[in-house]
């Protein structure tokens, strides 16, 4: 009657996430947008395994959303400089590469675009803990 019931499990993981972002910084904000485009895309892989063409575009469609309402909108491009504007243009390719993916049923677009996630994660992660660190020298 008042829509569809959740799991517990369901339940517990939404309240889980909206937890995790009402109490993240900004930095562990970006982080979170990191997890949800990479299980969007191994969401839209485990579709595109099964031959599942609703949720595989709706999956994309979410890891789209993502990068580009997300990760790519929160670049400073004024005043960061040559980085900026490097994964500015590396969001919009991973953006065109999801769309491809989705139109062609290419598997290996979703892997590209998820290698590259991962390796700005992960350097992404790396800088948290430089930033948690105490400085040697103040």
């Amino acid at each position: 009657m008042f829509g569809l019931p959740r799991s517990p499990a369901a339940t517990y993981a939404r309240l889980g996430v909206e937890t995790s972002v009402q109490t993240a910084n900004p930095h562990q904000l970006v982080a979170l947008l990191f997890d949800g485009a990479r299980a969007a895309i191994s969401m839209a892989r485990l579709s595109m395994e099964q031959n599942k063409v609703d949720s595989r575009g709706t999956s994309i469609s979410k890891a789209i959303d993502i990068i580009s309402n997300g990760l790519q909108v929160s670049l400073d491009l004024q005043s960061g400089g040559d980085l900026a504007a490097k994964l500015n243009a590396l969001y919009s390719y991973m953006t065109l590469r999801l769309i491809h993916a989705n139109a062609n049923n290419d598997r290996q677009a979703l892997e590209e675009v998820d290698n590259l996630l991962g390796e700005i994660q992960s350097a992404w992660i790396e800088i948290a803990d430089k930033v948690r660190q105490p400085s040697a020298t103040v």
